[in-house]
């Protein structure tokens, strides 16, 4: 190990300028949450020497405090058992539709062709997940059922786009899951015989005739460097933690309360990957949830912006409710409920006025005049009627608001809980290769999980994260082995 008195950087440096190789082995794997676990279960089976560089004192990463919900489909076990038919054509449809604008085709393509391959790799290494359905949907259950809808398949668009059919699988635990999965992952990757070397924060990359050759490491205040023989995978994180770069790309982003993630989605493997020459994609991208539901009876209110409009059908996942309310209404709505569908929200929201008719309500809102007067008419008009022209609502979810007194929950999103974390990330193709701007594969490197951009190009359906992540990573694995 090698002192240096140079300052901590991410600018990569030239394999000559090394003094020596502290240590040397087939695949270095820098991070150790759901992607790197799953590259390292990889790399090793396909018989390579593999070495994994984690910056805390364990692997787990922002995996073990998620929800441990994985968007698998196309006729899983679990899917069966359940009573839901689904095909990879109607889970590729899906996803082309809702992961937009301009999804991955060619990553979407091959996660739906492979998905029930994917899932039953899950279960080998030790995943469980219970062969049951949780029927209120949104993110995980509180329940250990293994299954949940976790996006917008059963409504409008997306239920005339494609089959509907719940594809969040929840990895059985009550509540959030990842930290189960996790453990299940990290003793996959224990009996794969992969090394460990904890307490270890990568800096840089190493660079050789076009190719990435290495890391620069730190292990307390010393440099450290390892020398790759077959490749460098990335799997750090996302950027959500790093203000200067929420601020740089996704300044929108920064407004949300509540950051998705630990402080290790800094996003020190894309800056690395950059200063080395690659491209990065998306990187405005975010998913934005606004839990307004539980409870399900709130879907039966009307999400109003500024102007005392309607915007979105109130039964989409909150996961496109919050997209649409930030980044088409700046994050200006109001939740309009009446007595008879009263509830406190599952996320922090307070009352923003109270009134016994929709002009007293638009006046201590500050809306326009007559503006949500003449919605809540039209609203409630048709909602008697079970039809919802403008937004296609389902009628499972319409009734009129005709029971005073009526009530605005503030959702602005100064005042209510917005759930945030980054989807943009490195450009890379299916087999995990890091790509330049000029579309050119640099030799050596590879990437997975929120590091890159993903399946999602903005669009989400929770668990399509830990999907992405274990499977695309499990795609850098194998392809740094057998480079």
């Amino acid at each position: 190990m090698a002192a240096s008195s140079r300052e901590s950087s991410t600018a990569p440096r030239h394999a000559r300028e090394i003094p020596g190789w502290d240590r040397e082995t087939d695949v270095v794997i820098v991070g150790l949450g759901c992607a790197g676990a799953s590259a390292a279960i990889e790399a090793s089976r396909a018989g390579a020497e593999v070495l994994v560089l984690e910056r805390a004192g364990a692997g787990g990463g922002t995996s073990a405090v998620s929800g441990g919900l994985i968007y698998c489909g196309g006729g899983t076990p679990v899917q069966e058992k359940c009573g839901f038919a689904d095909t990879p054509e109607e889970m590729y449809k899906y996803l082309m539709a809702s992961c937009g604008p301009g999804p991955d085709e060619a990553k979407i393509r091959l996660y739906t062709e492979r998905s029930v391959e994917h899932f039953l790799w899950l279960v080998e290494q030790g995943v469980p997940f219970k062969e049951s359905f949780y029927p209120d949907g949104g993110s995980e259950p509180p329940t250990d059922d293994g299954l949940v809808y976790s996006g917008t398949e059963n409504a409008y668009p997306f239920n005339e786009i494609a089959r509907p059919a719940p594809r969040g699988h929840c990895t059985q635990a009550e509540g959030a899951a990842g930290g189960l999965l996790m453990r299940k992952l990290l003793g996959a990757v224990e009996r794969a015989d992969v090394k460990l070397q904890a307490n270890t924060r990568c800096e840089a990359l190493v660079l050789e005739d076009g190719g990435i050759v290495g890391v620069v490491a730190r292990v307390e205040r010393s440099a450290y460097y390892v020398r790759a023989r077959r490749g460098v995978i990335l799997a750090t994180g996302g950027f959500i933690y790093n203000n200067d770069m929420v601020e740089t790309y996704a300044p929108l982003l920064g407004r949300c309360s509540y950051r998705v993630g630990t402080e290790g989605d800094d996003g020190s493997g894309i800056r690395m990957a950059l200063d080395a020459g690659a491209a990065a994609i998306r990187m405005d991208a975010g998913d934005v949830s606004l839990p307004y539901y539980p409870p399900h009876q709130l879907m039966r209110g009307i999400l109003v912006n500024r102007y005392g409009q309607r915007f979105i059908n109130e039964d989409a996942y909150y996961g496109r409710v919050g997209e649409f309310a930030l980044l088409r209404q700046e994050g200006h709505v109001y939740l309009i409920v009446d007595d008879e569908i009263f509830a406190r929200p599952k996320g922090a929201m307070e009352l923003a006025a109270v009134g016994e008719t929709p002009a007293e309500l638009e006046a201590e809102l500050g809306l326009p005049t007559g503006a949500l007067e003449s919605t809540l008419a039209f609203y409630n008009k048709h909602a008697a009627q079970g039809q919802d022209p403008l937004f296609h609502k389902s009628r499972a979810c319409l009734s009129p608001l005709t029971h005073p007194p009526l009530g605005a929950f503030d959702c602005r999103v100064e005042r209510a809980l917005y759930a945030v974390f980054t989807l943009g990330g490195l450009h890379t193709d299916t087999s995990s290769r890091v790509r330049t701007p000029a579309g050119e594969i640099i030799p050596g490197l590879y990437a997975a999980g929120r590091t890159t951009s993903g399946l999602s190009a903005q669009g989400y359906s929770s668990g399509l994260s830990i999907a992405d992540a274990t499977f695309f990573g499990r795609r850098a694995g194998a392809s740094a082995a057998r480079s």
